[in-house]
């Protein structure tokens, strides 16, 4: 089979955590074709989408993952591709939205992961919103009188974040007690002029940041992000530390209640992110912790996406 992978440039890729870099690995040793684009190597001509793509090649010495420049890019057809997985990292700004858009015209391609309708209608805060039963007290406003009463009724203290942010970026604790809390909600709402998310601080973070992914509504498994002793954050890019863990009957209730609603949007790779067992964020754009999973397992999450594309991806095209 042939893969297209739009994602970042190769030099951003750590061969011993990216989970891009996993499913191209299982992939190669499936026997497939693996192809890297970047999203402004995507276009549309005559109502088709293509590609411009280069075989992407993994090996077991540095720089570990490169580009087969022998033949050199090619202009593929995604209509012809069996599989395309949008891995491109956030944020989900100006260029993302007109990747997915492009991509839009590639429908006749047996499979996209994850789905480019659903990753607009999926804002990675505020999808979680649809599931109120499972997610902590939250307050999305840009009116910052509203902050700091909402920050009141929960007792003063609560977590402010901004729509658009990756990685634990921007991610703040507010206390009404902090002579700094006005100067954190300008700052985040742009003085009144931009939406932030402001939640219900759970304690169980201390403990960690459950990572739950997911693959077509079912669980590959879960890690768990422990927050340094100097940050509230516990994500990997910021120095959380990751655990083994299990799921919980709770979580996996949680899972179960969200799956249907991720199948029907077409978000099939998909990480959650569950605290104290309430849901905080579901990551759509490009989930990661695969291979950290991977290693807890003692086997390889990541083939078992690859062999679920196969099969998802011929059985689409046999009923084309």
């Amino acid at each position: 089979m042939r893969f297209v992978f739009v994602m970042d440039p190769l030099s951003r890729v750590a061969h011993d955590k990216d989970t891009s870099f996993a499913f191209i690995r299982a992939a190669q040793a499936r026997g497939h074709e693996s192809y890297h684009c970047l999203p402004r190597d995507l276009s549309v001509e005559g109502g088709e989408a293509h590609a411009l793509a280069t075989p992407v090649l993994i090996g077991d010495a540095p720089p570990f993952i490169s580009l087969d420049l022998a033949g050199g890019p090619r202009r593929l057809r995604l209509a012809d591709v069996d599989a395309i997985f949008i891995r491109k990292d956030p944020p989900f700004d100006r260029s993302y939205l007109y990747a997915t858009l492009l991509l839009e015209r590639a429908r006749r391609c047996p499979l996209i992961v994850n789905d480019p309708r659903g990753l607009r209608d999926a804002n990675e805060k505020l999808y979680a919103l649809n599931f109120p039963e499972w997610t902590p007290k939250t307050l999305v406003t840009a009116d910052r009188e509203q902050i700091h009463a909402f920050v009141r009724s929960l007792g003063g203290t609560a977590v402010i974040k901004p729509l658009d942010g990756a990685g634990g970026l921007g991610v703040l604790q507010i206390s009404e007690r902090d002579k700094n809390a006005r100067a954190i909600a300008d700052m985040m709402t742009s003085e009144g002029h931009r939406l932030a998310m402001i939640q219900e601080y759970l304690p169980a973070v201390v403990e960690g940041d459950k990572r739950v992914l997911l693959l077509d509504g079912e669980p590959l498994g879960a890690i768990l992000r422990v927050p340094r002793d100097d940050d509230h954050r516990s994500n990997i890019h910021v120095g959380g530390r990751v655990v083994s863990t299990e799921l919980t009957a709770r979580e996996r209730d949680l899972v179960r209640a969200v799956a249907p609603r991720l199948r029907a949007d077409g978000l099939y790779f998909v990480g959650l992110d569950v605290i104290g067992e309430r849901l905080t964020e579901v990551n759509v754009t490009s989930p990661t912790g695969i291979q950290e999973l991977g290693r807890f397992l003692g086997s390889d999450p990541a083939d078992k996406v690859i062999a679920w594309a196969e099969e998802r991806a011929r059985g689409r095209a046999a009923r084309a």
